[in-house]
């Protein structure tokens, strides 16, 4: 509930706080003495829009303070604000067209504080705030009045899903072209490199390979020197060395100290007969096809031309080539899986059409249950001959389903029955919002009703129904109402009176809880215009009726 609402420097207020209680509290008041103004304050801090001629002559800012007595909000604990003592709304305006808004000292954008504002208060006057206008809301009351917000956010999940199907699908599609020239490339870039068939290790090997090639005359003689200084020619070194083993063979024979010596060279002997048959194999490795060269120029041409494209070395290449066919596997799927998601795709949208069609039908019920009830409610309150019908129209498909609901009235007989917004004045939107809420009451989770004038144009015995609706809301929610009726002031819970007063040539406002004493005077000039025995009996009636 609105526990306390705090005004300060907005047009001809100064300073001042007003209290609220459960049930039902009435503003009364003088015509002009300041009840529209509180109505506005209340507006601002709820995220209406600001203007800066608000501020009260000659102050450079203004502050609205609304208090509700709520814990634990939902959206609150969404943003990261507590809320467990309640929920403070704050919005500070200044001269300068600066507007701020807090959510218990916490800064908010204007959107968050209408947004809370909404989940609050719910305000229905003859010149601001008709939510009943709007298509969406009245919607949204048939569904309430239905209890059809489960299916509706069904149909609102489904239809997001759908959305999002849609667009995966779509950029699949989109991209079938751009996919399919990078499977050509990513083919043709595999097929050359598996042709070359490359290995590791293999450019190394052929740059020297090459490398000899290119100095193969050069090495054959140097072998041929080699092999003949250690084996072949007349004093080669393997000869001499066994007529130095023959010679310390006999020195051994008269001087055995010479014998680890002669084991050393001996030993020596087969190191030389293994090199002599190693340098004979190189003899013959050299005397190589002198075509092989050209063979080897080409292939490392071709080794080049690949490390240039895809690497700098063929493992880099041969990397290349496997991420290349994961590649083109993984578009390979691209099909497949647009295959899937179309039939994805489809399955969601006839399932979500038959939930869609299903709540649509739901609504159908519901517009003629709303229909009756309203214009039941309608005839009580002085709009006897008015008309009302919740109209269900086709739509295209949407998050809300496949159907605009639309209210139409007509507040004379005979009249064809027209959209609210064209053909109910601002007295007879009150009423149907009226009668809506007093259907509603039990579904309804705005926790505020606020009525800004809901009596206008209607008295007697039908405005002793409107204070009897207004009684029965507030059972249900805490109704704030402002009113110039004493048969619905008679039937507060809660009553307070606005003045204005003038001090040193400057207008202000004064707010007073009245006491029942106060409250009977209050009617009874309500009633007459000014206080007589007899207004003030009648009044006196009143209250009794209302006890």
């Amino acid at each position: 509930m609105l526990k306390e609402l705090r005004i300060k420097n907005l047009a001809i207020i100064d300073d001042l706080t007003i209290r609220f209680e459960t049930g039902l509290n009435v503003l009364t008041g003088e015509t002009g003495a300041g009840k529209s103004i509180i109505v506005d304050a209340l507006g601002l801090a709820l995220g209406e829009r600001a203007q800066t001629d608000m501020i009260k002559t000659g102050e450079t800012d203004a502050s609205v303070e609304a208090f509700f007595e709520v814990s634990g909000h939902p959206l609150l604990e969404q943003m990261g604000i507590i809320s467990e003592d309640g929920i403070i709304l704050r919005r500070n305006i200044s001269s300068a067209g600066k507007s701020r808004a807090y959510i218990n000292d916490t800064i908010v954008n204007i959107q968050s504080l209408s947004e809370i504002g909404r989940s609050l208060v719910d305000m229905h006057g003859q010149h601001e705030h008709q939510s009943l206008l709007p298509a969406d809301n009245q919607r949204t009351l048939l569904d309430l009045y239905g209890k059809l917000q489960d299916k509706k956010a069904e149909v609102e999940i489904m239809f997001h899903e759908v959305q999002h199907l849609k667009k995966e699908l779509s950029e699949l599609r989109t991209n079938a072209k751009e996919r399919a020239h990078r499977i050509d490339l990513l083919t043709f870039q595999i097929s050359e490199i598996d042709t070359a068939s490359l290995k590791p290790g293999e450019k190394e090997a052929l740059e020297n390979e090459r490398s000899i090639l290119s100095n193969l005359n050069r090495l054959n003689e140097l072998t041929e020197t080699a092999y003949a200084m250690l084996y072949e020619s007349e004093g080669a070194c393997i000869e001499k060395l066994s007529s130095v083993i023959s010679k310390l063979k006999e020195m051994s024979s008269i001087d055995s100290s010479i014998s680890e010596t002669l084991s050393l060279l001996e030993s020596a002997m087969p190191l030389l007969e293994d090199g002599a048959i190693s340098l004979r194999g190189h003899k013959e490795k050299y005397d190589l096809d002198p075509n092989r060269l050209e063979n080897i120029e080409e292939r490392l041409e071709t080794i080049k031309k690949l490390e240039k494209k895809y690497g700098e070395d063929i493992d880099s290449v041969l990397r290349y080539r496997d991420e290349a066919e994961k590649e083109l596997a993984s578009l390979g799927q691209a099909d497949e899986k647009a295959g899937a998601v179309e039939n994805q795709l489809k399955e969601k949208e006839e399932k979500l059409l038959k939930t869609a069609t299903l709540l649509s039908e739901k609504r159908k019920k519901t517009a003629d249950e709303i229909s009756g009830a309203v214009e039941k409610i309608l005839k009580e309150l002085a709009l006897e001959k008015a008309g009302f019908r919740a109209e269900i129209k086709p739509s295209t498909l949407s998050s809300s389903g496949i159907d605009t609901v639309e209210f139409l009235f007509s507040a004379n007989p005979g009249e064809a029955l027209k959209p609210l917004s064209r053909v109910a004045s601002g007295g007879e939107l009150s009423r149907i919002m009226l009668a809506l809420k007093t259907i509603l009451a039990d579904v309804d989770k705005i926790p505020v009703l606020i009525f800004d004038e809901v009596d206008a144009g209607i008295g007697g015995r039908t405005a002793e129904s409107v204070s009897v609706k207004l009684k029965k809301l507030a059972k249900a929610h805490q109704v704030i109402c402002i009113t110039h009726l004493p048969q619905i002031a008679s039937a507060a819970d809660f009553h307070i009176m606005t003045e204005k007063f003038q001090k040193k040539d400057r207008t202000f406002i004064k707010i007073k809880a009245l006491s029942e004493d106060e409250r009977k005077a209050e009617i009874a000039r309500m009633l007459s215009g000014k206080i007589t025995d007899v207004s003030l009996r009648h009044a006196g009636e009143l209250l009794e009726r209302n006890v």
